[in-house]
This record gives C-alpha cells, structure tokens and sequence, in this order.
C-alpha cells in the first residue's frame, strides 16, 4: 500500500493574527509561510511522488505552488475531505477568546463528543479525512503501484486526527501530537497496519531551545504559528496559532 506525506500548510496570516480561521476566504500564507513554502520542493527532492492532494483553502494550494512548479508533470488533486474543520460559529474569532469558551475544555478533553455551533463535530471531520485517505490509498496503488508515494497538503487538526487514526488512539487523544506550520509527517500503509514513520517533522529545532523570558516563547510561537499547545495553552485548528 501507497506511502502518504502529510504537509500542514505554511504560517497563515490568521496564524499570526491569532484567528480561528477555518474555511474563511482569502486567508493566504504570510511572509513567513511563502519561506517556508519555498523549501518544500528541497526538503523532498529525490522522494518520488505520484501525485499531490491539496484541501481547497488558499493557504494549502499557496504552499504545494512552489513543488508543483518545480515538478511540472505532477498533477494536483483538490479534495474539500481533507479541507479544515467546518468550525461553524467559531470561524474568524480569536483563539485568546475562545479559550474562555466552556466548549473549549470539552474540545482539549473530550473532543470525540465535541460539536461546533453551526458546524461539524470533531468525529465527522476525523471520518472524512481518514475515508479519504483510505480512498486515495486505494486509488494510489491502483494507478502508481503498492510502492508508491503521494503528497496531501491539509490542517492541524485534520492531520493530527490521521496520525491517531494510523496509530489506532482514539480521538480523545489526538490533542497530544503537535504539528507545527510546512511541517512534514509520514505515515506508511501497509495491508496489516500503518507505520508512522515521521511526525511534524520541519528540521528546526528553534522550540526546543529554553527561553530565559516568557516574551521571548511568546515571539517564538508567532514565529511558528502555535506549537499546538505545547506549552500548556488550548489549543484547536492544529495550534495556538490557529490553521
């Protein structure tokens, strides 16, 4: 069965605006997340891929531009399954809100009984991503072979709800997998079980670095986009910065 790159979109300018983005338009990659963006096509050059996967927000088709210009015979697929959580009454308001929210306990805790007002639970988003997937697995190997690798550029919480369902956790604890902004995470299918074989992977290991200052972690998160809350904070849309 066919190997699947994972790509969170670049910093966004809801990311460094604090924003719950979701499917709003016209929220695009800013400076940062173009940079980031740019260095797609290196960090995979020699990987083989039969194809690219991309959610239809701009911010993704902004950040798999760069590799498909740089590979001009691979086609690029929009599939609205791996697009971000339909956040409903949420969307375009500020993380720093919403973590006053009592829902916002329930969606750190207990997030498989979560649904958003006027939009979609966290169950359903997690079901349509992975029967995508599944699907697009199928389709893989039906056209390239069981050998070969494709490319889906998605969200926060949309990849870290594939990650629990390849290592078979249940959703309630998807919250503990962190993937920052263009970071890359990969998970190999195979007939018996999925292997994952990297998580959030960016080759920058700037957050791991102690800060003598609370400002200077502050600065560092805005930098990344959120460190899907690895610093203690609430976290939804894949990070403190929001997807």
């Amino acid at each position: 069965m066919p190997t699947l790159i994972l790509v969170r979109h670049g910093r966004s300018t809801a990311n460094t605006a604090g924003l719950l983005a979701g499917w709003t338009p016209g929220v695009t990659l800013d400076d940062r997340g173009t940079a980031q963006a740019a260095t797609l096509p290196g960090r995979l050059d020699g990987v083989p891929l039969a194809t690219v996967v991309s959610s239809p927000l701009e911010r993704c088709q902004q950040t798999v531009a760069p590799l498909l210009a740089a590979r001009p015979g691979l086609t690029l697929h929009t599939d609205e399954r791996v697009g971000e959580a339909h956040y409903g009454e949420w969307t375009g308001r500020k993380l720093s809100e919403l973590n006053g929210e009592p829902l916002m306990a329930a969606v750190q805790q207990h997030p498989s009984a979560v649904e958003f007002p006027g939009g979609e639970s966290m169950r359903a988003m997690a079901t349509r991503a992975a029967e995508a997937v599944r699907e697009w697995n199928a389709r893989i190997a039906d056209e390239h072979g069981a050998d070969a690798t494709y490319l889906v550029c998605s969200h926060g919480d949309i990849i870290k709800a594939l990650v629990a369902d390849a290592l078979g956790l249940h959703l309630d604890l998807f919250q503990r997998v962190s993937v920052e902004p263009c970071s890359v995470t990969v998970i190999r299918y195979t007939p018996v079980r999925p292997f994952l074989v990297r998580l959030g992977d960016t080759g920058d290991f700037a957050s791991l670095v102690p800060r003598e200052h609370a400002e200077d972690a502050e600065h560092a998160a805005a930098d990344t986009g959120g460190a899907d809350g690895a610093d203690g904070t609430a976290t939804v849309g894949g990070g403190a910065g929001a997807p």
